[in-house]
This record gives structure tokens, C-alpha cells and sequence, in this order.
């Protein structure tokens, strides 16, 4: 297909996001996203476009800050008890759903327990969780059980709880929901939404922002237009050329090597809204042969170079960096305890005698996302296992597949997987909230089960003193590079580019469109 023909499909697929109920007089913010959204329950996915959906049509209880501070969003009044076992918290005033519904602690109360069947955080809030009972419609109490002294951060994490009508967060938290009434600042027009081209968003006329100013995803919630499309372009030629046209107003992730091209443009601007950036990492199930064995992880870990991946993936190395902690770098619970640093430089050898060990022909399935920026982890990966004398089918999907698929604990030869690889974002900095460290009943994708992990968990969220939770990290760190649930393939940041006049862009690891004005 001509360079021309693309261009004219995408102005195509842009225009159809410009019709329907929105007027000419209408301000609309026309973004191409990342990846297309399809699953659109933010418990049942942990994808990023997933989340970034979640905060355009729901709200939170609390919210981090730019410096990931907690602090109040749909919460009011709270108040803590001098031992720290007992919250009190109450609704502010004007909260109400799309469909004119108040919004009550009935509402946050089954959010809060169908979020907490599948949140990392949430399910270690709940394992300290005496009580959660609702006082009136617009007070609740938290009773806990045990110490926990990271409430208020739990419920500020980027992942939610995110509120639902009771209604809807009554449905099983292993199966999506199919009611999309939120009470954010957005309202999801269904309607229109069509997979694999686009999504709207209409402005929630009833929604009542905070009085502070927007500060990372907290703070007054304003919306400045009336309209915000996602649209679908998966190739960075044609979202490149919708840019500098006009046609599109912001780009989340263009290719590294794209940017000289939108900075020399006077119209256009690039920049890294997400100060913290995303580690990359290689997920293994857990459940199947051969990465049921310890021995197999292990082997991962020491096959990787990480800055192989990271010039696969990002090229310019402005935007990566090499990682030796399971944690999130430059966070104050990095740590290499445990021989971290063999991640850093292949050592195949050692890699091959730790494969060998377990490995009994299968046929391992690394699931190749081709619209997805991890997309050329898998292809390295997949040289590596067959350099270790494993059997690889290397299986390319789009990334809405594979958010779907991996989901799956069928056997990899039965509609399952072996591999798969995702960028994951600040909640990486803490084990409690960390997708890949959960190794219990909340564990992730890939299904580690750890009863020493989870024990570490808990006495980390525990302990209030900074220097005796890092030295429970350093002791968990130490244990996971035994266990090797994941591997850590390098720290990225992702610039994002605009038109220049759009305005309002935060600083944040959440993707949030209010406060942006387009002139």
C-alpha cells in the first residue's frame, strides 16, 4: 500500500471520529494512543491503554501527585486512628455516575472488594483487612486486622480501585464488565467506538473537578474540550504524517528515531510527560514445561543482554537504561541483592546448562505483539531460547490479542502461552503493587505461587521504618533472583509529541486529557 493510500485511510479514520453527535463548533483533541483499545475493565487487564481508559471515565478515591504523593480525589474528609488500625473516610459532595446516579459508599465498597480479587496492592490491603462497612451513603470505615501502613497509598495506586455503579462491580472479577458507566470526567460514547479504528470520549457536563490545580492524576479534574478521539494508527509513518498535517493534535509514543523529525517542525513539539518511565520485562508462565522449573527462569535471566533489548526495542540511548534491580531503577527500593547484574551481559553458557537441566522438547510459544513497542523483545528472545536448543513458535498478534490471550492457563499448545513480554510503569517501584512480584493468590499473568514472596510482601507493607523496608527488599530481591518470577530487561522513557497549540500536557505516569486545551 502507497505512502498516499495510508495517509488517506487515516484521514478517513480521523474524519469518522469528527462526526456523529460532536458539532463543528465542538472542541475535539484528536490522540493516537498506543496500542488500540479492546478490553475495557480496568481489573481485568492491567494493559497500560487499559488504565488509560479507566481515568478518562472513571474516578478514584485518592489519587497519586506529580511527586507520588496520595492524596484525596473522590474522597471529601478522612481521618486515621492514632494506632493506625481504623479509617474513616466521607464522599465529597457532587460526586454522581454518568447516568445522574449519586455515587455512594455501596458504589465504592463493591469497587473496592471486585478490585482487590485482582490487584496486587489491593489484594494485600485485603489480607490486613478486618472490616470494610459503610456507615451512610456517604461515609465508610476501614478496619484492619493486621498493620499495614500503606492504606492511603493502596488506594491511590495507578491501577485503581476505580468506581463503579454497585450494579456492575458486582460482576465476577475473572470476567470483564459490560456496563462502562463511570462517574469521571469523560463519558465513554459505546456507540461509537469501533475496535481497531477508534474511541470517543465526550465530556461529562456533571462532573465536578477538585479546586486544587491538576497535579500528575490528582487535583482538579478540568476539562477544556468537549471531545477527546482516539484513533487506531498503528503505523508511525501515517500517525507521523497526521501529526505534522494537523490531522491529529497528540501522538503518546512515536519511535525514538522520529523525533529530530517532529522537533524540527515548527508546529510540532515532543516531550516526556511520564517523569518515572517503564521498565520492560520478560514474563514466563509459570504453570507449563519448561518455565515450571526454576531452573528454566533462571536461564532467562542469564541469556539476556539488556542493552541488546533496550537498542532492539528504543535505539537511542537517551531514552534506556540498564537495570540491575527487579525493582524499578532509580527508585529508593532498587537493589541488586542477589546478583542482579547478570541480567546486564549474556552469559549463554551458564544459560544452556540451567536449560538443559529441565528442558524436555516442548515447544515453547512466545507471543509476538506487532503493533506493540515491546514487539522486538520477542523476536530476541526467541534467538536466544533457540541458541539454548529450545523449540520456539513465535506467534504474532496485535496487542489487544495478546492483553486478551495471556490471560489464558490453557497449555501453551492449547490456545496458552510460554513468553510474553509488557512495559510496566511506576507501580513497579514498590513489591506490593509491582505486577510481577505477587506470588499468591493476586499473582499476575504468569502464575507464581511463593509463599516466602508473599510472606516478604506483607512484612514489607508492615514495617513503617524506610531502612528496615529496604533491607526486607534486599532480602526479597534476593529470593526472586532464585526464583526468577520475571526478567528485568531495561528502564525506558517515552516521549510523546504534540501540535503546538495544544496546551496543558501534565507531568504524569497517567495519560489523562483533562487540562489540555487546543487553540
Amino acid at each position: 500500500m502507497s505512502g498516499t493510500i495510508r495517509m488517506a485511510l487515516a484521514a478517513a479514520a480521523i474524519a469518522g471520529g469528527l462526526t456523529g453527535p460532536a458539532l463543528a463548533q465542538d472542541k475535539v483533541l484528536n490522540a493516537v494512543p498506543y496500542a488500540d483499545l479492546r478490553n475495557l475493565d480496568p481489573v481485568w487487564t492491567t494493559a497500560i491503554i487499559t488504565r488509560h481508559h479507566a481515568y478518562m471515565i472513571y474516578d478514584t478515591l485518592f489519587a497519586m501527585n506529580s511527586k507520588l504523593e496520595p492524596k484525596p480525589q473522590m474522597i471529601g474528609d478522612y481521618s486515621i486512628s492514632d494506632d493506625g488500625m481504623s479509617y474513616s473516610f466521607t464522599l465529597r459532595d457532587g460526586l454522581k455516575f454518568h447516568n445522574g446516579d449519586p455515587v455512594t459508599t455501596a458504589d465504592v465498597i463493591a469497587s473496592i472488594t471486585r478490585w482487590e480479587a485482582r490487584d496486587n496492592a489491593g489484594g494485600a490491603l485485603a489480607n490486613a483487612t478486618e472490616s470494610l462497612t459503610a456507615v451512610d451513603d456517604k461515609t465508610f470505615e476501614l478496619k484492619l486486622a493486621s498493620p499495614f501502613g500503606l492504606v492511603l497509598d493502596t488506594l491511590a495506586g495507578l491501577s485503581g480501585p476505580f468506581i463503579m455503579p454497585e450494579a456492575v462491580a458486582q460482576t465476577d472479577p475473572f470476567e470483564q464488565v459490560k456496563d462502562y458507566t463511570g462517574s469521571g470526567p469523560f463519558v465513554f460514547n459505546e456507540a461509537e467506538w469501533v475496535p481497531g479504528n477508534k474511541v470517543v470520549y465526550d465530556k461529562f457536563e456533571d462532573y465536578v473537578p477538585r479546586d486544587e490545580p491538576a497535579d500528575g492524576a490528582a487535583g482538579g479534574k478540568v476539562v477544556k474540550v468537549d471531545r477527546v478521539v482516539w484513533s487506531y494508527l498503528p503505523d508511525p509513518a501515517t500517525a507521523l504524517a497526521a501529526l505534522q498535517t494537523g490531522e491529529i493534535d497528540f501522538w503518546e509514543a512515536p519511535p525514538a528515531d522520529l523525533l529530530p523529525v517532529v522537533e524540527a517542525n515548527p508546529d510540532t513539539e515532543a516531550g516526556v510527560l511520564d517523569p518515572f518511565g517503564l521498565i520492560v520485562i520478560l514474563r514466563p508462565n509459570h504453570l507449563y514445561p519448561p518455565f515450571d522449573k526454576k531452573e528454566a527462569r533462571q536461564a532467562m535471566m542469564y541469556a539476556v543482554k539488556q542493552s541488546d533489548y533496550m537498542t532492539a526495542m528504543v535505539g537511542n540511548p537517551d531514552y534506556w537504561q540498564e537495570c540491575p534491580s527487579l525493582m524499578m531503577c532509580n527508585t529508593p527500593m532498587e537493589t541488586s541483592a542477589g546478583g542482579g547484574e547478570i541480567m546486564l551481559d549474556s552469559d549463554m553458557d551458564k544459560a544452556k546448562e540451567l536449560m538443559s537441566s529441565v528442558y524436555d522438547g516442548e515447544t515453547v510459544i512466545v507471543m509476538h505483539p506487532t503493533d506493540h513497542p515491546s514487539g522486538p523483545t520477542a523476536l530476541l528472545t526467541a534467538d536466544l531460547l533457540r541458541q539454548m536448543g529450545v523449540k520456539v513458535e513465535l506467534q504474532a498478534m496485535d496487542w489487544a490479542t495478546l492483553t486478551s490471550r495471556r490471560s489464558s492457563k490453557n497449555a501453551p499448545d492449547d490456545g496458552g502461552w510460554s513468553i510474553f513480554h509488557t512495559r510496566t510503569g511506576v507501580g513497579s517501584a514498590s513489591p506490593i503493587s509491582h505486577s510481577g512480584v505477587a506470588a499468591g493468590e493476586t499473582a499476575w499473568f504468569g502464575w507464581p505461587q511463593n509463599e516466602e514472596v508473599e510472606a516478604l510482601r506483607a512484612k514489607w507493607a508492615a514495617e513503617p521504618d524506610q531502612a528496615k523496608r529496604f533491607a526486607i527488599m534486599e532480602e526479597l530481591e534476593t529470593l526472586m533472583m532464585d526464583t526468577a518470577p520475571f526478567v528485568m530487561l531495561g528502564q525506558i522513557t517515552s516521549p510523546s509529541a504534540w501540535r503546538s497549540n495544544v496546551s496543558g500536557m501534565l507531568s504524569s505516569p497517567v495519560l489523562g486529557f483533562w487540562n489540555i486545551e487546543v487553540e
